[in-house]
């Protein structure tokens, strides 16, 4: 299964009302022909399946999609620092939502915060 780029950015909110495309992830996964990430295509390609946070001015940070299997397709993470103490941000239901142009998806930060993102681009790796 091919890998896509998907960009994530981030939708409205109490600190921007009119979202942000200055603050998301640029994700490299497979996606099903729903939407869906794909676990089997995930576990064939790990190495390839990356993350790029991108935050206004702060650093970029560079990880990779973690599948940690499950019901309802499991839980996937975003891990920066795989031998370190660096903490993990876990997609909200991501093995249930489907990541299309204009779909909504939940990331809940390193620091226990739930962002609100819009799927806003989806192209091939």
């Amino acid at each position: 299964m091919p890998l896509q780029r998907i960009t994530l950015t981030l939708a409205r909110s109490k600190d921007y009302p009119n979202g942000s495309q200055a603050h998301g992830y640029e994700i490299v996964a497979p996606l099903d022909d729903a939407g869906h990430l794909d676990a089997a295509g995930w576990a064939s390609a790990k190495a390839a399946c990356t993350v790029r946070r991108f935050w206004g001015k702060e650093e970029m940070d560079l990880g990779h999609l973690v599948h940690r299997g499950g019901p309802k397709g499991g839980t996937w993470l975003f891990t920066y620092d795989i031998a370190g103490d660096e903490d993990d941000e876990s997609g909200f239901r991501f093995g249930a939502h489907s990541f299309n142009i204009g779909d909504y998806v939940s990331i809940r930060d390193e620091d226990g915060v739930m962002h609100t993102f819009t799927v806003s681009l989806i192209e091939p790796a």
